[in-house]
């Protein structure tokens, strides 16, 4: 690879991340339209590389292009929300069992903490608060998983979650008690050296169990 080539990749992959932020903090809601020429001069690029960037993202479906349209961030529906967290389900629930074993006894008490905030929250319950929470409890306990590939798909669907630019629990209060609870339960089989089996599985069903609510509100 020449030295161009590198330069390219390394601007490509720049702008990409810079994309990919944007839409997962709400800068760049669903249905927000890039402009190549503005986002572009903005990074300091030519077009290919954020051009590049915008092919990656399209094909993680955090991007949709249309004819006469061009790119926009994707619209999240129930049923894309539906796959999205049948997935995640699945892969951070792996991940997590997978990580169990390395999550440091530091980490474990400051989950303890994440998880307390999140009960102090559902006395003047603010969703927004409890979703920033409720992200961060979980990636204390995935993000030492030794896969690197389960991992990026873990990312990946939490960002696909973010795209979604609302709470679940601002549609179902009545969850958040809930969560909290199972995130007693899951620290309490890791603390305890639990089969990764049932710490998978536990992680697995309280990520479904949201989903759950999220679509029994929706029927």
């Amino acid at each position: 690879m020449s030295a161009s080539d590198a330069a390219g990749v390394s601007k490509s992959q720049l702008a990409y991340g810079w994309i990919r932020e944007r839409i997962a903090d709400g800068r760049f809601s669903p249905g927000y339209r890039l402009v190549l020429g503005q986002i572009a001069g903005d990074l300091g690029v030519s077009a290919v590389p954020v051009r590049e960037a915008i092919r990656k993202l399209e094909a993680e479906g955090l991007i949709t292009f249309e004819r006469n349209v061009g790119a926009q961030v994707a619209m999240l529906n129930a049923a894309e929300y539906e796959v999205t967290m049948q997935t995640l389900g699945l892969v951070e629930g792996y991940a997590t069992a997978l990580a169990a074993p390395t999550i440091s006894v530091v980490t474990l008490r400051k989950a303890r903490a994440v998880n307390q905030a999140m009960r102090e929250n559902l006395t003047h319950f603010e969703p927004a608060s409890f979703t920033r929470l409720n992200a961060e409890f979980h990636t204390l306990l995935f993000e030492t998983c030794p896969n690197p590939h389960i991992l990026d798909l873990v990312h990946r669907g939490w960002t696909r979650l973010n795209a979604l630019r609302s709470s679940t629990f601002s549609f179902v209060p009545g969850r958040a008690p809930e969560s909290v609870a199972e995130h007693d339960a899951l620290l309490d089989l890791i603390e305890g050296g639990a089969d990764p089996l049932d710490i998978e599985l536990c992680a697995r069903n309280h990520r479904l169990s949201t989903l759950d609510a999220f679509l029994a509100h929706h029927a």
